[in-house]
């Protein structure tokens, strides 16, 4: 049976010195430091939260990449031994802070997740002789592809007793996926920098961020997004709303724990922009959408008058925007046949023709319907979305009006692909 060697508090103070006020690691030929990153709150405008990170310095005292440190081949011993002095080093170091507030972000290594129990118990000892709140501990679990999802949950529920928050770190790269949100139920999502990244490069995905964020608001998991550079990318994380932000847009990391934060960016302003650019984004789209009101009146006072759909859509099937018309019941049902521009028309897909079919249809579930009955004779707007008609991404204006058989709506699907 193998032995373990435990790895204990003790052990690991014999590894640290002194350099003026901080604690400096020592592990192997590399002397390791304390930086902090600060973490915002956007509703807040404020700082929330550090976190930690290792700066290092080769023997010579010559500044190194965390990397050098982080991807030599260590053996598991050393591994485990690596972890817990960052994390003793960190906690020592941020008691030093003049803040008794904020949340210190740690990472723990899977090395750690995997074999740390092994080698005796470290972290609420550590605790206790810091006298650190556990409550401002978030505990980074680090995506990464851990098999025995058992011991990953029972890591997970002994921070957690502890009365530490668990953050998932670095959601959208690698080996991120939903399942482990659903079993991990983390307290902060931190995203990845290339999804901000790719959102500043691609307008679909900006226009999906939203969503991810929403459904992670939707497990309970508060979300941050980390790796901010920029304005753009700050506009990007305000609309997809997030609620944390990092990066050096904001601050970098620093191991002048104690400087006061400088030339920080105004969240005012910040809010200032983001504000008027959303006001100008709802008017011009109020404007845009504005412009078919004439051509519905038009529709609907030729469907009142008893006009087949296909004749009395012409005006608005004239628009090089409008894809497709089609009417429908109050209670989603479709009546008739969709019809189609002669754009879309010559144009269709021949893949998605088994969807082409949609007399009586039920398109309840579509916001655009209730939206249209629940306000008569008005125009209605949808947000963007996938028609399931064509596969392709469409915007949708509804009305309900009365006719002598009763309450109709008209939809007409506009294509902003």
């Amino acid at each position: 049976m193998r032995e373990y060697k435990t790895i204990s508090i003790d052990h690991i103070s014999k590894l640290v010195h002194h350099q003026g006020k901080q604690l400096v690691g020592t592990f192997n030929d590399y002397h390791l430091h304390t930086a902090v990153q600060p973490i915002f709150s956007l509703a807040h405008k404020r700082v929330v939260g550090y976190e930690a990170l290792v700066r290092v310095k080769a023997i010579k005292e010559k500044w190194v990449s965390p990397a050098e440190l982080f991807n030599n081949r260590y053996t598991e011993v050393q591994s485990i031994l690596l972890d817990r002095l960052c994390r003793f080093l960190h906690i020592h170091n941020f008691t030093s802070l003049e803040d008794d507030l904020n949340w210190l972000f740690l990472n723990v290594s899977p090395q750690t997740i995997i074999n740390g129990k092994n080698y005796g118990g470290f972290f609420t000892e550590l605790l206790e002789k810091t006298r650190f709140p556990s409550h401002r501990i978030v505990i980074e679990i680090v995506e990464y592809p851990i098999e025995d999802n058992d011991l990953l949950l029972e890591t997970v529920d002994f921070y957690r007793k502890l009365g530490c928050l668990i953050a998932i770190d670095d959601f959208g790269a690698g080996h991120s996926n939903f399942d482990r949100i659903w079993k991990l139920n983390p307290d902060i999502v931190k995203l990845d920098r290339s999804m901000v990244v790719g959102a500043t490069e691609d307008k679909k995905i900006r226009k999906v961020l939203g969503g991810i964020v929403s459904l992670l608001h939707q497990t309970g998991a508060l979300v941050l997004v980390e790796g901010i550079e920029s304005k753009e990318q700050t506009m990007i994380a305000m609309e997809s709303g997030v609620d944390f932000v990092q990066g050096y847009f904001f601050a970098r990391p620093t191991t002048e724990l104690n400087k006061p934060l400088d030339n920080l960016p105004s969240f005012d302003n910040i809010f200032e922009d983001y504000k008027n650019n959303i006001l100008v984004q709802e008017t011009n789209s109020k404007s845009t959408y504005q412009h078919y009101y004439p051509k519905f009146e038009i529709t609907i006072n030729n469907l009142i008058k008893g006009k087949a759909l296909d004749d009395a859509c012409q005006d608005l099937l004239a628009d090089d925007t409008v894809m497709r018309c089609y009417l429908l019941m109050t209670d989603g049902l479709q009546v008739g046949n969709t019809v189609l521009a002669d754009s879309i028309f010559n144009k269709n897909d021949i893949r998605f023709k088994p969807l082409e079919d949609a007399n009586s249809a039920d398109w309840f579930r579509r916001h655009y319907l209730r939206k249209a009955v629940l306000h008569p004779e008005q125009l209605q707007v949808s947000e963007p979305y996938l028609s399931i008609t064509g596969a392709h991404m469409c915007v949708t204006l509804s009305m309900m009006f009365s006719t002598p058989s009763g309450y109709r709506v008209l939809c007409c699907d506009l294509n902003v692909e």
